[in-house]
């Protein structure tokens, strides 16, 4: 195997592998039967004029399965962050005690628990297509290798490994949705 097959190979695994991990960042967004800190991952507070992170003006921790408490580090923020929670359109009621915020996670009903699977095999079809447009950047690589000296055996080769790699990653992301659609399933 030369350099430039070996670079071209070990360039394009790490795309797919990034493509796995975005998958995965991503499904964690979608909830399942329990409440986390991550289903807050997103939510954008408007701090003094700036768009800021939920999480970098508050601390967010779940006490209790069902319950999902937020923190503000500034007290004048707690309007601020129900009203943006509210806004965020996830289903939640945020309540303002004046010290934090306790938002109760409510239990999914069957119908929202096949939206929410309906949400996860649409992003895992995200990362199908992710995979295969760096396989086709990678056959690029092959054709352009070709022309610059590559023997045609070799560029073919390359393209069979490239394929298989798309293959293993294909079957990675199945796997990560089928464990996230168990998740979700689960009453």
């Amino acid at each position: 195997m030369t350099p430039e097959i070996k670079a071209c190979i070990e360039k394009h695994q790490t795309q797919m592998e990034l493509a796995i991990e975005h998958l995965e960042k991503e499904l964690t967004k979608v909830r399942a039967s329990k409440a986390s800190p991550q289903m807050l991952q997103g939510v954008m507070v408007d701090y003094y004029g700036t768009p800021t992170p939920i999480e970098q003006v508050a601390n967010i921790n779940t006490p209790d399965p069902r319950t999902i408490v937020v923190q503000p580090w500034e007290k004048t923020m707690l309007k601020e962050i129900e009203k943006t929670i509210l806004n965020a359109n996830l289903g939640f009621n945020p309540q303002n005690t004046g010290e934090i915020i306790r938002i109760n996670v409510p239990p999914l009903t069957e119908e929202r628990r096949k939206d929410l699977v309906k949400k996860a095999k649409e992003e895992a079809e995200r990362a199908k297509v992710s995979v295969r447009n760096i396989r086709r950047d990678g056959n690029e690589e092959a054709k352009k290798l070709e022309k610059s000296g590559l023997s045609e055996d070799l560029r073919k080769d390359l393209e069979k490994d490239m394929q298989d790699m798309t293959n293993k990653f294909i079957e990675k992301v199945d796997q990560v949705l089928t464990a996230k659609e168990k998740d979700i399933l689960t009453v």
